[in-house]
């Protein structure tokens, strides 16, 4: 590997260009000359240059990993944990190396960068001992000398691929329960902001060579080679529902598995019994966390109409009180977006909202410089007079863009709620039991909040209904979807059976005169 941290010279951040990928537990230089540049979403300085890898690049990470799979299947459980507890070790060991580098490359604020990597070392530590312990169970047989059970195997090459706005979280994800399960992986991370990643190949080289491989390249060159390879036998992925439906085209051809965890447009309810010292904050949280580009986050705001006003009022001043700026400061809330492209799709929604639907902008909706930054920031910004239905309910707005709702009550709020065609996540703010658990129930969605949004837990499966996706990450159901059951059925006594009679043997059978 041709980098191994970032320096600070004159008060600019600067990276050596990274020109190696991680296949069969070695670094290597690709076959393509071809790269991607890599760039500092706030400041736009060039950070460095990835492969952007080839068939070639693709075949030998495959190869690798498919030659790795029969012994690491074969790995006893106890064994796998203690290097998959390794592998968290070492992403500890290192992390001030990779929340920084994952600040530059994604302009996530430094503490956000930071809280990421404990996450991601976690995420191996329970799988460590998830995996350990889950391999099948046994089940009643239909006869008293017999026995029956089930174990689970993996499915052999995995293909994780993850989104820019969670690079290192949303990897680790799925390598580490694909890794639990017995599978090997071929990890492609987003053509943005790859760095992280592979840095993050520096912790795998504690697994045997072939299991985790890292290659670079872009969606429609790496990635479809990846997705379309015949040594894959289950494609992980996050990102675009657009991108999954053809992914899920892709593999229905070869009859390949998937889990796909795709876009949302998350409601939010805020009841009129929420106490706004602290639904204020949280709603906010919900929708701005990593400005705004997380599918998770709350992009309907539906309050009811008795404490809408005072919602507004106070939602807005408070988000003026957050300072945008420079991930590298400590003190910054929020960051820029990760490109001109991202940005500009969002100035796009934003102005239909304004010009078709007559939406209000009640703080922010600009470009800005702050301290003379020359990146894709947008201020965070609050719409009023949104109706249902239209843009902001319909179309994933991926940025800084509160869209506030009023409604009658809380019946109206769980209706609208429920009326869209995705369910990745919902939340509610209320002291009232009855209002909670009425939206818990009639709310489709694969994760639901109540009082706390956005907090996830490692034992707690994480995934979409409708078009938010297939499958389920985190927790048991994040191991299950690594592997497949098998039935065992087991007859100790080796005995003469008559599974049919000859005809004349049938006795009481054979048809009366």
């Amino acid at each position: 590997m041709s980098t191994k941290t970032a320096s600070k010279k004159n008060g600019a951040v600067k990276f050596n260009t990274i020109s190696q990928i991680f296949i069969g537990g070695k670094w290597k230089t690709a076959a393509t000359a071809k790269t991607i540049e890599v760039r500092n979403p706030a400041t736009l300085d060039l950070l460095g240059s990835v492969p952007n890898c080839t068939k070639e690049d693709v075949d030998a990470a495959v190869g690798a990993a498919k030659k790795a799979q029969r012994d690491w299947w074969k790995t006893p459980g106890v064994e796998k944990a203690a290097m998959l507890h390794e592998v968290a070790r070492r992403i500890r060991a290192m992390e001030h190396e990779l929340f920084t580098t994952l600040s530059l490359e994604s302009g996530k604020p430094l503490w956000e960068a930071k809280d990421c990597i404990e996450w991601v070392a976690a995420c191996f530590d329970y799988y460590a001992e998830v995996g350990r312990a889950s391999h099948g169970n046994s089940i009643p047989p239909v006869a008293h000398h017999q026995v029956n059970f089930t174990i689970k195997e993996p499915y052999g090459v995995v293909a994780a691929i993850a989104p820019f706005n969670f690079p290192l979280l949303l990897m680790s994800w799925k390598v580490a329960p694909a890794l639990a399960a017995g599978n090997t992986v071929v990890a492609k991370p987003p053509s943005p902001n790859p760095l992280s990643n592979l840095l993050l190949a520096k912790a795998y080289e504690a697994l045997p060579p072939g299991v985790v491989n890292v290659i670079t390249g872009s969606g429609s060159s790496a990635g479809e080679l990846l997705i379309n390879h015949p040594g894959v036998d289950l494609i992980a992925f996050t990102g675009s529902t657009e991108v999954g439906r053809h992914i899920a085209s892709v593999a229905g051809q070869q009859l390949k598995k998937i889990n796909l965890e795709l876009g949302g447009i998350d409601p939010f309810i805020v009841c009129e019994d929420a106490d706004l010292d602290i639904a204020v904050p949280g709603v906010a949280w919900a929708r701005l966390l990593n400005a705004g580009q997380v599918c998770t986050s709350s992009k309907r705001i539906y309050v009811v109409r008795k404490i809408a006003e005072e919602f507004m009022r106070r939602v807005v001043q408070y988000v003026r009180t957050l300072k945008v700026g420079d991930p590298s400061d400590y003190t910054t809330d929020v960051g820029p977006m990760i490109n001109e492209s991202a940005l500009n799709t969002v100035e796009d929604q934003v102005s239909r909202l304004l010009e078709k639907e007559k939406a209000r902008i009640l703080t922010g909706g600009r470009r800005i410089a702050p301290h003379g930054l020359k990146g894709w920031f947008l201020e965070p910004t609050v719409l009023g007079n949104v109706r249902h239905g239209g843009i902001a309910t319909t179309e994933e707005i991926f940025g800084p863009v509160l869209a506030l709702i009023a409604v009658k009550d809380v019946n109206e709020a769980i209706k609208l709620a429920n009326d869209s065609e995705f369910g990745l996540g919902a939340s509610i703010y209320t002291k009232n039991l009855e209002y909670a658990m009425r939206a818990m129930e009639n709310i489709k969605a694969g994760t639901f909040w109540i009082n706390d949004p956005l907090t996830d837990n490692d034992a707690g499966p994480f995934g979409g209904m409708r078009h938010s996706g297939v499958g389920r990450e985190l927790g048991e159901e994040g191991l299950d979807a690594f592997r497949e059951p098998k039935h065992v059925h087991l007859d100790y006594v080796m005995e003469k059976k008559n599974f049919w009679y000859p005809y004349s043997q049938r006795g009481d059978l054979k048809p009366k005169k």
